[in-house]
């Protein structure tokens, strides 16, 4: 996400910091650069402009030359402009005391709607919120289908609809049944086009109408630029919208339709999604991702990803676990799914202030993470016992597992020192001398080693 433009933000803020001095040429050099790096994210042009001049103004002289890191103080002012026109942080939904409170899903094929219904499902659900997910669209062969396997998946109880029924009448059947199971929101994911006519707009008024919707939430892909700015523009002129959700933002390495939809059209973008995991959609917060943009991380949403992937009882029996030496190949299997949870290895370092930046330098092999599958099919296909005494592992199992999981005894004992060498690691972080053990090696380190899975 953003790679492309936080590559050559990285780059402009490197150039300020190697300065002992910075002079006005300096900025206006740094303002160029910013500009060129905006508009080739595709950024639109009039919020550049807009963007460039705030910031422009707000470099004050005097505090300047006070500051103690003036590239900083530069650096904190575009953060500033940054979040600005990201938008608004995400208020929460607008609901109302009756339930089922609603939300109408619209945007084009292929802008991933039917995914980010079933996402937003099990977010309210994540957030002790029940709902019932309605299947409205009765135009794309497998719609219905796909949400009902989506809301089974999520265990989200999913509206029985089929083609035969109008999707105004699906939504207003839908909405009696979530009120008779006291659901406290509907969704309703709605029919999509290829592009925008005058068919697909009566059908969403229609349904519109039949649901007054608390939110009307429009889907757009966020790699298809300023022409995902067009859509939302056309939308909210003809069906009016509350917000936006942004998918695709783990393959858009530009980040123009992010930067320039809610400063353009006005309206709050809600999420951005992640990926195609029902898990992998985010909450917007424009600080956040300017962060991110800047390469500065983002510790907030990593401790927060952590928090829901990782069980508090759990934690506190691993960490009994390390101190006693009993930690085995279970618990790291275990571990290994949580860390999943949270998103790729790539999305995981985007978050870590100053690591992001070595994203580039990561080889390609090191990012794969077919490791971590690999990982999980040799601790599969090992018995009980082995998993709880590694050490008991020789030859002839070495060859049994390794057959089992479709893997070498090479790469099963590649596994097992690699165990080894975490279990003696988190032996000794726990002792007294641990911490500043572990301030040693940090300091010895070269480089990160993320086949350590």
């Amino acid at each position: 996400m953003f790679e492309n433009l936080t590559e050559k933000f990285s780059s402009i803020i490197y150039k300020l910091n190697n300065k002992g001095r910075i002079t006005d040429e300096d900025i206006d050099d740094a303002l160029k650069d910013i500009r060129f790096a905006l508009l080739d994210a595709d950024v639109n042009f009039k919020v550049v402009k807009s963007f460039i001049k705030s910031v422009k103004d707000k470099i004050l002289p005097g505090e300047l030359l006070e500051a103690l890191t003036p590239a900083q103080y530069i650096v904190k002012i575009v953060d500033q402009e940054l979040t600005d026109i990201l938008g608004v942080p995400s208020s929460g939904f607008i609901k109302t005391g009756t339930k089922p409170n609603t939300v109408l899903m619209i945007g084009l094929n292929g802008s991933g709607k039917t995914t980010s219904a079933a996402k937003l499902a099990l977010y309210l659900l994540n957030s002790n919120h029940n709902s019932i997910l309605i299947p409205a669209d009765t135009h794309r062969p497998a719609a219905i289908e796909q949400l009902k396997i989506l809301g089974n998946d999520i265990g989200v109880q999913v509206y029985e609809s089929d083609n035969s029924m109008s999707p105004e009448s699906i939504t207003k059947e839908g909405l009696k049944l979530a009120e008779d199971i006291n659901a406290d929101w509907a969704i309703i994911d709605t029919a999509g086009r290829f592009t925008i006519d005058s068919d697909l707009m009566d059908e969403l008024l229609s349904i519109k109408n039949a649901s007054d919707p608390n939110e009307i939430l429009l889907v757009v892909d966020a790699m298809t630029g300023q022409e995902a700015v067009n859509i939302a523009q056309d939308f909210h002129q003809k069906i009016g919208i509350t917000g936006l959700i942004l998918t695709k933002m783990d393959g858009d390495a530009r980040g123009g339709a992010a930067l320039s939809i809610a400063s353009v059209t006005g309206i709050p973008v809600r999420f951005i999604g992640l990926g195609e995991d029902v898990n992998s959609l985010e909450v917007f917060h424009p600080d956040r991702l300017a962060s991110r943009i800047l390469g500065m991380g983002d510790v907030l949403t990593l401790a927060e990803k952590a928090q829901q992937s990782f069980d508090a009882d759990k934690l506190a029996e691993m960490e009994q676990k390390i101190r006693k030496a009993t930690f085995d190949l279970e618990d790291f299997l275990e571990q290994m799914q949580a860390i999943k949870k949270m998103g790729s290895f790539g999305q995981i370092l985007e978050m870590i202030p100053g690591i992001s930046g070595l994203k580039n330098k990561i080889s390609q092999d090191d990012m794969d993470e077919s490791h971590l599958h690999k990982a999980e099919a040799i601790i599969h296909s090992m018995t009980q016992r082995e998993r709880q005494k590694p050490e008991i592992i020789g030859g002839s199992r070495r060859k049994r597992i390794s057959t089992g999981s479709g893997t070498t005894p090479k790469d099963v004992n590649q596994l097992l020192n690699q165990f080894k060498q975490i279990r003696k690691m988190m032996k000794d972080m726990s002792s007294p001398n641990g911490q500043k053990k572990m301030m040693r090696m940090m300091g010895q380190s070269k480089g990160i080693n993320k086949n350590l899975f």
